[in-house]
């Protein structure tokens, strides 16, 4: 009898659904569909982070129906506060007049999903992870629009259900987290409900918990692509193509699988001109390998450090020749019961070709959440094989609290000889009263840790200990030109596996937003004498006297036709220590021609006087090092569907050697006179990319590149090194390239 009440009580309720809850997303808040909403007036500020209520009043509707979540928002913005009229491209970062509604469909703080939308109608999606970290690299299809008068702008957004991967839910509701928020571009105001900050040691914990109907979606999603690579200076033309497959049958289970993926041309990577021992992180926009990755989620406090990496897949092939083909990769995630589960495998073509597999476990419980992740990497052309187990442990005893550990280990194998290391990392934040936290991290990696066949670890063998102090500073006068400040004091030492000390460190800085929507930064580090144990490749230790390096950075909205983004660092370091200081200064005006389309140009300079540069076994090089770039470009949003981007890109930089030096065997950097030549290197990028959104996610690219290195053993004069760059062309390409999206 209960059974079949509960039945009869599930079937009206989705009846009920099926009638009345229904929305038309069209900007236009109408009553009648949202009646059955819940109604969110009750938004705080969290910029700054006083908890006062909404200076302009601000109110929300959230509403489960069979077709996704749906979402609304009535801003109000009399014509006395500037509304921001710019239209902006996706994952735009661009500080307007927008809206933010983050959802963790499983409501268990693990995963959150960020959808945007600015005034003007342009959209930006993230996975929010690790309470805080966002990561806009994934792209999700779901719809919105925006509406508005005089005195208010309107948004309305629907989420469809199987857009992320739930827990089974047997019963006729669901509790999910959910997060609302509004920024006011021209003051930088932010209000949310509830009051929640990711300024804070806890974010994703501190979403409303929300119970809404319980709905279920199946999608079945293929996405063939065509390209044509016409190759300029070789006069050569490739045709390619290959296929995505995303299928949900139901809320616990998604697969994803490529065959043949091409992943080039139509990004545009930063240019970096790297002569350091460590490796430069670059994160991943391969649509494949961002959706739904964030089950695979597993960093440390060690800057942008994971154990699955997947730029890794098709990067530089083992036999040094250009890079890897994949042949194709499939991607499991789903759950049972409580525990999430994830499945990863890709293959590289070829005999240089590499074959990565990944599984990923995690079990949720009420404060606490447990993983394990393991990857191995087969390298045959190496003879190499590579296999690396984390497990990683989230405790919030309580709502001031944030506890988190993660322990590694890996196991290599090469050519019959096998190593082996380990790692721990545990970070504490603790919120006080009144804007005191406080912030402990401690790691360890032992000189045997090894996780970059799969993943990325700026460097292994370190013991580091940091204790940071903050303050934020939220009240301040009417007439201050500030917002918001918040204080950072931080001591650290950080000592390699062997014992040796690196530095300790003293950081003090402030991060601060202003009243007219500006952004502020600021950090001085003070760093005591140490070694420096990457510099020569292994072959010893170089002694480094103290040293000092600063930052400031300021960057603020439109202001009628222009924007800014000025950055400036002084620095000292080398052999020289304190007794030279060295300085960049990178410099982009933006002027907005109309709402829809803006140019820029950049201008950066920097000098190393003492710059230490290896050049083999214990022979180093210190070089009076400048480097010059320049940027420029254009963003032209003709429609929300259809954009034009030309992005410039030259580097030039000059070394003239100071001396030579042998590092002795107690770490001492001894003058020889033994021949190091100076250098210069030349760098071009150039992309003009077109854009047409043909259907969501539903693209036609058309694509001119043009790039190319160089690298002397002589020295110039930095201006003419710059201009001399733009007659580079290794390469001189155009593609075009059609993707269309089939779900059902």
């Amino acid at each position: 009898m209960i059974a079949s009440r509960a039945r009869y009580v599930g079937l009206l309720l989705a009846m009920l659904a099926t009638r009345v809850f229904a929305v038309d997303i069209d900007g236009r808040i109408d009553a009648d569909e949202w009646r059955e909403a819940r109604h969110i007036t009750d938004f705080r500020k969290t910029q700054p982070l006083n908890g006062e209520p909404a200076s302009l009043a601000t109110e929300a509707w959230v509403l489960a129906t069979p077709a996704g979540l749906a979402v609304a928002f009535r801003n109000f913005q009399p014509p006395s506060v500037p509304r921001t009229q710019q239209r902006v491209q996706r994952d735009f970062k661009d500080l307007v007049d927008r809206i933010d509604v983050m959802i963790d469909f499983d409501g268990d703080h693990r995963t959150g999903y960020n959808f945007k939308v600015s005034s003007t109608a342009g959209i930006y999606d993230a996975i929010v992870t690790n309470e805080s970290q966002f990561n806009p690299d994934w792209d999700g299809n779901w719809r919105h629009a925006v509406g508005g008068d005089a005195d208010h702008w309107t948004v309305e957004v629907l989420i469809p259900w199987h857009i992320a991967p739930m827990r089974e839910n047997s019963g006729d509701v669901r509790t999910i987290g959910i997060y609302l928020d509004r920024i006011v571009g021209s003051t930088g105001e932010r209000v949310s409900w509830p009051l929640a900050s990711w300024e804070r040691p806890r974010f994703l914990s501190d979403f409303a918990p929300l119970e809404v109907t319980s709905f279920k979606q199946s999608l079945l999603a293929i996405t063939p692509y065509v390209s044509s690579l016409y190759d300029i200076k070789a006069t050569e033309n490739e045709l390619d193509g290959g296929v995505d497959l995303f299928w949900k049958p139901n809320g616990q289970l998604q697969l994803s699988a490529t065959v043949n993926p091409d992943f080039g041309q139509v990004e545009a990577d930063e240019l970096v001109v790297n002569f350091d021992a460590t490796e430069i992180f670059i994160s991943d926009k391969r649509p494949f390998f961002t959706e739904n990755q964030g089950i695979f989620e597993f960093t440390t406090p060690s800057d942008f450090s994971q154990i699955l990496y997947t730029r890794r897949i098709g990067g530089p092939a083992d036999d040094g020749q250009g890079s890897a083909d994949i042949t194709g990769a499939v991607k499991l995630n789903g759950s049972i019961g409580a525990t999430k589960y994830g499945v990863f495998a890709a293959d590289e073509a070829d005999a240089a070709g590499r074959s990565f597999g990944a599984l990923r476990l995690v079990r949720d419980f009420k404060e606490q959440n447990l993983g394990m992740i393991a990857t191995r990497v087969e390298r045959p052309y190496l003879d190499r094989t590579a296999s690396v187990v984390g497990v990683d442990h989230n405790w919030r005893p309580t709502a001031r609290w944030n506890v988190r550990t993660r322990l590694m280990g890996s196991d290599i194998e090469q050519s019959g000889q096998r190593t082996s290391g380990d790692g721990v990392t545990i970070w504490a934040d603790y919120e006080m009263d009144h804007g005191w936290r406080q912030q402990w991290i401690g790691m360890h990696f032992s000189n045997g840790l090894e996780i970059n066949d799969a993943g990325f670890l700026s460097r292994n063998s370190t013991n580091y200990a940091h204790w940071q102090l903050n303050r934020r500073f939220t009240n301040l006068p009417a007439e201050s030109r500030y917002l918001s400040k918040d204080w950072r004091w931080r001591i650290s030492t950080d000592y390699n596996d062997h014992g040796q000390l690196l530095n300790h460190q003293f950081r003090i800085s402030r991060e601060s937003r202003l009243r007219n929507g500006s952004y502020e930064y600021g950090n001085m580090n003070i760093n005591s004498a140490g070694v420096d144990d990457l510099l020569t490749r292994g072959n010893g230790v170089v002694n480094l006297p103290p040293n000092f390096n600063s930052y400031f950075e300021y960057e603020t909205p439109r202001q009628g036709n222009w924007a800014l983004h000025l950055e400036v660092e002084a620095y000292s370091g080398g052999l020289s220590g304190n007794d030279k200081v060295g300085y960049s200064i990178n410099l982009e005006p933006r002027y907005f021609i109309n709402d829809a389309l803006n140019v820029y140009f950049g201008l950066f300079a920097s000098r190393k006087p003492d710059w230490l540069v290896w050049q083999r076994d214990n022979l180093i090089g210190s070089f009076d090092g400048e480097e010059s770039r320049f940027s420029a470009g254009c963003n032209w949003v003709m429609t929300n569907r259809q954009e034009l981007r030309v992005k410039l890109q030259a580097v030039a930089v000059n070394a003239a050697l100071r001396q030579g030096y042998r590092v002795g065997l107690t770490g001492n950097a001894v003058p020889t006179d033994e021949t190091i030549d100076d250098f210069s290197v030349r760098n071009l990028g150039l992309q003009i990319r077109y854009r047409f959104e043909i259907a969501p996610l539903s693209f036609l690219y058309v694509v001119y590149g043009r790039g190319g290195y160089e690298e002397q053993a002589v020295s110039d004069d930095r201006g003419r090194l710059l201009r001399d760059t733009f007659s580079l062309r290794d390469d001189d390409q155009l593609l075009v390239k059609l993707s269309y999206r089939f779900e059902s």
